[in-house]
């Protein structure tokens, strides 16, 4: 049996840093080491993808349970419990046993409990200040969504459109859709949320005040 460096270094990384292991020192000579790369290696895939799957579901439901409701998480949260693969799989059957709601593609939440509405599930707009702040990019407030975050409207905009320096993308979240749009650096250096709310605002504003005079010009 051939046992890689590369695989050595990533087991001893699981081995170390995973907090629910507990294992602080060890020695890749000791005979309990290798007994467990023996059979790690030797074992069917499709059991051994059984297994890790089922220790990830275990260890990310006993993460979850113990953060407070209404937190949104995301697979890289718990990325120290399997692979990508495995990680995704165990939030779907935590789906299934009713632990973790799907917010968003790859996005979850364990819900508040309202006694009058049942579970409370973030909103559109959370869902866009989580994804923000895990990717540790700008955003500003655009369009309707200004207007109403200000109160100078009181129309829900069903897409969210949030001008960016991230990647461009749409996410679905339930009937609603948040749009990153990606612009220069220069539309983005309002400081404070009500000076980036107003800004957006007022170009909203301008536009519909625009788009009346060509309306009236267009009449006479």
């Amino acid at each position: 049996m051939c046992i890689t460096g590369n695989f050595c270094r990533k087991l001893k990384k699981v081995l170390f840093k995973n907090p629910c292991l507990g294992i602080k020192s060890i020695s890749w000579t000791s005979f309990p080491v290798r007994h467990f790369v023996t059979n790690l290696v030797n074992i069917r895939d499709d059991k051994l993808r059984t297994m890790l799957t089922l220790g990830t579901e275990k260890q990310i439901e006993k993460i979850v349970k113990s953060k407070h409701r209404g937190l949104l998480m995301f697979p890289e949260d718990f990325s120290w419990y399997g692979s990508s693969e495995a990680v995704r799989k165990a939030q779907q059957r935590l789906e299934d046993k009713n632990v973790l709601v799907r917010v968003a593609q790859g996005i979850y939440v364990r819900p508040k409990e309202s006694p009058l509405i049942g579970a409370v599930i973030p909103t559109a707009e959370k869902v866009a200040e989580a994804i923000a702040k895990r990717d540790k990019i700008r955003t500003v407030p655009s369009g309707s969504y200004a207007l109403n975050a200000l109160g100078l409207s009181t129309q829900i905009p069903m897409k969210i459109v949030l001008p960016t320096d991230g990647s461009p993308r749409e996410i679905k979240v339930g009937r609603r859709t948040i749009k990153f749009k990606k612009v220069s650096p220069k539309n983005l250096l309002a400081k404070g949320k009500v000076s980036k709310l107003a800004i957006q605002a007022l170009k909203e504003l301008g536009k519909e005040n625009i788009s009346e005079h060509e309306d009236k010009m267009n009449v006479k």
